[in-house]
């Protein structure tokens, strides 16, 4: 079903539901000339073949900060992955400590005294803001033990 925004004038799909998950919505969007540039350089840069790839990533990035303010994204051995701006710390190390010292914020700020109040504070926005994904994560991570990970990669070993 094709519709025209009256608000924006912007064309649209309407998106498809299989078994009950929202797939995607084709948008038609007037890009300046720099940003279309810019982000054909991203293209290049990630290796990603199709513009819609990219240009979805980067809106849902640019959300995410917009929610979470003081979180940023940053390339991984796993992917894009958010962490607190200026520290390298990925949000799910903060929100496993809040977790493991009971959800108790003075403990946690105590835990991490060389992170700042608002550094924090994105931290538990993020994980409000997104819990699914990050619990996710922390599962994988408990999930990691020397035999699983021996499993999935047989070519390291263990210092002896």
């Amino acid at each position: 079903m094709h519709h025209v925004h009256p608000e924006n004038g912007a064309a649209d799909v309407a998106a498809e539901r299989i078994d009950g998950v929202m797939t995607s919505r084709a948008k038609g969007i007037r890009m300046p000339v720099e940003i279309d540039q810019a982000v054909r350089e991203e293209m290049k840069r990630r290796g990603v073949a199709e513009w819609s790839t990219i240009v979805v990533e980067l809106v849902d990035e640019g959300l995410r900060m917009r929610r979470a303010p003081g979180v940023v994204f940053v390339d991984g051995p796993v992917g894009r992955r958010p962490v607190i701006a200026g520290t390298g710390l990925d949000v799910w190390e903060v929100i496993a400590a809040w977790q493991e010292l009971g959800r108790d914020y003075r403990r946690l700020r105590a835990a991490f005294d060389w992170l700042t109040e608002p550094q924090i504070r994105a931290a538990l926005s993020y994980y409000e803001a997104y819990p699914r994904e990050i619990d996710d994560r922390l599962e994988r991570e408990r999930a990691l033990t020397p035999d699983s990970s021996q499993a999935e990669f047989p070519f390291i070993r263990a210092r002896q």
